[in-house]
């Protein structure tokens, strides 16, 4: 008689993140999952309740997709290079990184996209969440090598147990990271993609602030 096993992941969520001000929920067609917003990078915070509070993610899409690596949805690169390019006069509008080490790419954390400009500064409404690979001790201390950076015991641990993409730390501003539904992300970022990483179907999503 073959025994089946069931292995469930919990995240650990410390006080210091369950006690931040304000959760979002999204909802999509795989399901929902919640989210919560970091405190310690206030400027994003305030960027994307903003944004929730305009109505730019109420019929918004998970448009580029790879699996082991992120979930992104929002307002497409090639959107913004496209406005960007036919309203030249037009300052391209960004927002500075706010790096902190409390917020790193863990597995399930939410990044604010951004182009290869040379403040790291971010775009204004496109999101991705990590949903990266297994990381193994080797990995990190190349990264510190290669980087010149020092990964905390918190970080370490996460990467080491939980996986994650820490290569873009420092690079990619982190702000806020699921809390709940986290296997709804996880079905997302295997959905079927065409070449370019784009969805062969669509995935809406809306954003809502827990009251």
């Amino acid at each position: 008689m073959k025994r089946s096993y069931i292995i469930v992941l919990f995240f650990l969520i410390p006080l210091s993140i369950s006690a931040q001000s304000y959760q979002l929920l999204f909802e999509t067609s795989y399901g929902n999952f919640k989210v919560v917003l970091y405190d310690f990078t206030p400027k994003h915070r305030d960027l994307v309740l903003t944004a929730i509070k305009d109505d730019v993610y109420q019929e918004a899409f998970f448009n580029r997709i790879i699996e082991n690596f992120v979930v992104q949805g929002g307002e497409h690169d090639d959107e913004i290079a496209k406005r960007e390019v036919n309203l030249p006069l037009v300052k391209r509008k960004r927002l500075l990184p706010e790096f902190d080490l409390r917020a790193f790419h863990k597995l399930g954390a939410l990044g604010a996209g951004r182009d290869e400009n040379i403040d790291k500064a971010s775009f204004l409404n496109q999101i991705y969440f990590v949903v990266g690979k297994p990381v193994t001790m080797e990995d990190l201390e190349k990264l510190q090598n290669q980087k010149g950076i020092k990964f905390t015991d918190e970080q370490i641990q996460a990467y080491l147990t939980q996986g994650g993409l820490p290569r873009l730390d420092g690079d990619y501003t982190v702000f806020g990271e699921v809390i709940e539904g986290f296997d709804v992300l996880m079905k997302i970022s295997k959905t079927n993609t065409d070449k370019n990483d784009a969805p062969l179907q669509t995935i809406k999503f809306k954003v809502c602030i827990i009251e």
